[in-house]
């Protein structure tokens, strides 16, 4: 088996998906894979946006959009630099994040996805599925699953 070349984990800016970035960042950079940066994110309702906007003010667009996931992307490419990744390219697509993760995956032809494991064993994730367990059955390459979070 070859080295992967192209390594993607998805991101949405807590502390347990940037666990799984620095694990998929060591990986690339021992192997000079292609490291992809991937968040996905939905729209804020209307009139959330239109509460939020009044509240913040001049701040407003850090809640619109796909800024939030900018910015869970832009701190996942520092820790990625940090661990010794090279070649880092990032995605934010809008979309639910087991759709959006395993069609970047098929269209950019990642061989790995590297995914933490928060809500594997969370009681609605036993019920409603998890983004990890969701992405171990729909992804179309393997999938590391990064012991990042202590199971629950």
């Amino acid at each position: 088996m070859s080295a992967y070349r192209i390594i993607l984990v998805g991101t949405d800016g807590s502390d347990s998906s940037f666990r799984a970035v620095d694990r998929a960042a060591q990986l690339a950079a021992a192997t000079g894979a292609t490291l992809l940066l991937a968040s996905a994110y939905s729209p804020m309702p209307e009139r959330e946006r239109a509460s939020a906007a009044d509240r913040l003010g001049d701040l407003a667009y850090k809640v619109q959009g796909s800024t939030p996931a900018d910015d869970a992307l832009r701190a996942a490419r520092e820790r990625a630099v940090a661990a010794g990744a090279k070649d880092i390219d990032q995605v934010a697509v809008e979309g639910d994040a087991v759709d959006v993760i395993s069609r970047i995956a098929k269209d950019r032809g990642a061989e790995l996805v590297v995914i933490g494991n928060r809500g594997l064993n969370s009681l609605a994730g036993r019920i409603l599925g998890s983004v990890p367990a969701n992405l171990s059955h729909r992804s179309p390459c393997d999938v590391l699953i990064v012991h990042t979070t202590d199971g629950k």
